[in-house]
This record gives C-alpha cells, sequence and structure tokens, in this order.
C-alpha cells in the first residue's frame, strides 16, 4: 500500500478556516479544534492509493473530474485524484452541492 502526496491549495485552507470560525463564533473552542483535527486526519486517509475514489455527483465538478467524499454529513471534500498525488480544492457544505 502505498501513499500519494496531498496538496492542500488555498481556497480549501480558506475553507477550512471558515468553518473552524463559525464553530468557534458558537463559543465552542475546543470542538472546533477537533473538528478540524479530524478533517485533516480524514484529508490524509484519501492518500491511500488502493482505494479509488467516484467523481461528483454535482455536473459541473463532474465533467471537471472532480472527486467527492463527505465529511460528517455536513460538509463536501472536492478533490482531483492522479496516481500520484491528492489536490483538495474546496471543502464546501454539502447543502451546496445538491
Amino acid at each position: 500500500m502505498g501513499k500519494r502526496k496531498i496538496i492542500v491549495t488555498e481556497n480549501a485552507i480558506q475553507n477550512i478556516a471558515e468553518i473552524s470560525w463559525l464553530i468557534e463564533g458558537k463559543g465552542l473552542l475546543i470542538t472546533a479544534e477537533k473538528y478540524i483535527q479530524n478533517l485533516f486526519r480524514q484529508i490524509e486517509k484519501l492518500s491511500n492509493d488502493t482505494i479509488i475514489h467516484s467523481l461528483c455527483r454535482d455536473k459541473s465538478r463532474k465533467l471537471l473530474g472532480q472527486k467527492c467524499i463527505n465529511y460528517r454529513k455536513n460538509y463536501t471534500i472536492v478533490f482531483l485524484e492522479t496516481d500520484f498525488e491528492i489536490i483538495v480544492l474546496e471543502i464546501v457544505p454539502s447543502k451546496m452541492l445538491k
């Protein structure tokens, strides 16, 4: 089992920061930290090259060859997958994709 290189774009980092600010704004500082740590663990799991992910259901993202994976039913991680790397493009609320 090999590992692929993970690249997180600036847009995805901004999305993660917004999620953190949203949770922290509710006064849940420790929860926000744990949520983001778990999100990064989920992103790290994408590096497993034995798993092939499916294309997004959203038509515009599907045409671009982007792949999606749900994170805790509330957010969707959108990424590009090659044999050697994973490029995380954005983390969007799942409601926006339906």
